[in-house]
């Protein structure tokens, strides 16, 4: 079973968060330990086309899946970031927002953190994809701390 993000099939077992409206998605290629992303159930390409009701539900899932991760993964701040269409650096025709725990100190520079998130800036081969049982596990974790998943409630609207 999988979910659309952008031309991508996305595992459910990579999902480990869904509100009315939203996923929390475990990240193929982070730039930090818990860097993961949020989406709008609905395949958007970008921010301004979305209803105000998917706005705030991303918003507010995002909000929500950032408290978890930033405690989890012992981080002391967040970085909040959406590259909203080619020219910002979007690779992905999908609405998401990354949400990365940080701690002081994680790049030289603070503002580093945005040219590693610039697909077109960084080399690719640094940061190698990680394996389905490495996205799956790391999503199984983060799941135990949001209310369950079931595709039976209307939550998760699964595609086969």
């Amino acid at each position: 079973m999988t979910i659309a993000f952008g031309p991508h099939a996305i595992r459910h077992s990579q999902v480990f968060f869904s509100s009315a409206l939203s996923y929390g998605l475990v990240n193929l290629k982070p730039i930090a330990r818990g860097h993961v992303l949020v989406i709008p159930k609905r395949n958007v390409p970008r921010f301004t086309a979305l209803t105000p009701a998917e706005v705030s539900d991303l918003f507010l899932s995002a909000q929500t899946i950032g408290r978890v991760v930033e405690t989890q993964f012992q981080g002391q701040a967040l970085t909040v970031a959406m590259q909203d269409g080619p020219a910002a650096g979007q690779t992905v025709p999908h609405v998401h927002i990354h949400v990365i725990p940080r701690r002081f100190g994680d790049w030289a520079n603070n503002d580093d953190v945005y040219a590693e998130l610039d697909q077109t800036k960084v080399d690719n081969e640094e940061r190698k994809p990680r394996s389905e049982e490495e996205m799956a596990a790391e999503a199984d974790f983060l799941r135990a701390f949001f209310p369950p998943l079931a595709a039976k409630d209307g939550q998760v609207s699964l595609t086969t």
